[in-house]
């Protein structure tokens, strides 16, 4: 039998798919295949060409564009920027983690932190954050044990408390210690992120866990003003809240360790709080709901805090064990304690005060 006469779709029968040019489209050149055209006798009439190979949209277009080589040394490129020189070890050193953490194979404590998430990517996400967007410069490091319990007291601010994330951070950074903070109920209280305080090393503000934690070796960090020292308007600023009932010197005289007062300059200014939704608030059971001056305003964008420089500064220990377990309960020894450490702090937040240029270029003079 002869070769069927091919025909396309939409064609009506018609070179050209109908258009009435008698050379045929590249649709019935596809389908006939590549074969040869007779140059003599009837079948010369036939329309079918050799078939051109196809072009490329670069040939169509006249236009090169940038070669595959070139993509590939900008991502390298970049890939280094973010993951160092040895940046085929770290990739692999990621992808072991992944695979651990598919598997099973982590280990959590009675706490629920896990050790090895907080550091290879809770602390490594803020780690960048901390150094080129808030720039944080500290001082008195060696003030910090590299062993044993120690209570760590901040005075708190920023709104948010992106200042309890950026001193986990720099603590890890400095010393290759965990800081595990206390939280409020508030915290544990909120479906995500109750579970993200857990792993990263957060518990609950009471003073049986706190205790517990201290007598384990545990550096533990404690923000007594809690939410009115975030939550305070910005007129404010740098006024330290009240340090609440002392209930964290309780566990300091309890357990002997000593104390480390932490002064933080320029988390102030990372969401500005110049208004407060109240009833919104109250509507949604939070503490406030600041206005800022870029939030609501500037909705998802209003959420990026201002690049402020910070200073932090950690004190000199203040000494419990030569008190005496029984002074725990002693309300004049607690308040004296208490007011010691927050006198200490503000006024080391004074000191950095005047000794920096501007908010977004802190520096001593």
């Amino acid at each position: 039998m002869a070769d069927a006469e091919i025909i396309p779709l939409g064609t009506r029968g018609r070179p050209g798919r109908g258009t009435g040019r008698q050379r045929p489209s590249a649709a019935t050149r596809r389908l006939a295949g590549n074969r040869p055209q007779p140059t003599a006798g009837p079948e010369a009439q036939d329309p079918v060409e050799t078939i051109r190979p196809a072009t490329t949209t670069e040939e169509r277009s006249g236009v090169t564009g940038i070669p595959v080589g070139d993509w590939a040394a900008a991502l390298q490129a970049a890939v280094v920027e973010v993951l160092g020189q040895d940046w085929e070890g770290e990739l692999a050193h990621l992808m072991a983690f992944w695979r651990r953490r598919l598997e099973g194979d982590y280990t959590v404590d009675d706490y629920g932190f896990d050790a090895e998430l907080t550091e290879q990517l809770v602390l490594a996400a803020l780690r960048p954050i901390a150094e080129k967007w808030f720039r944080i410069e500290v001082r008195g490091l060696d003030n910090l044990p590299t062993e044993g319990g120690a209570l760590v007291v901040s005075n708190h601010s920023g709104t948010v408390p992106v200042d309890a994330l950026m001193t986990m951070e720099i603590v890890h950074r400095h010393t290759g210690r965990f800081l595990r903070p206390l939280g409020a109920d508030l915290v544990f209280r909120m479906p995500m992120v109750s579970a993200i305080a857990r792993k990263t090393g957060a518990t609950l503000a009471c003073n049986e866990d706190a205790e517990r934690m201290l007598r384990g070796g545990e550096l533990v960090g404690v923000w007594p003003e809690g939410f009115k020292g975030i939550g305070k308007p910005f007129s404010e600023r740098y006024r330290l809240q009240r340090f609440g009932r002392g209930g964290f010197v309780s566990a300091a005289l309890n357990t002997g360790v000593p104390i480390v007062p932490l002064s933080v300059v320029g988390a102030e200014e990372i969401y500005p709080m110049i208004g407060n939704l109240a009833p919104l608030a109250r509507l949604f059971g939070l503490p406030y709901l600041p206005v800022t001056p870029t939030f609501p305003l500037l909705g998802p964008l209003g959420l990026v805090p201002l690049p402020s420089k910070w200073l932090m500064e950690f004190g000199e220990p203040i000494r419990t064990d030569d008190l005496g377990v029984s002074t725990a309960d002693d309300p004049m020894v607690v308040f004296n304690v208490t007011d010691q450490v927050r006198e200490t702090i503000q006024q080391t937040l004074y000191d950095l005060l005047r000794q920096r240029d501007s908010v977004f270029g802190l520096s001593p003079r």
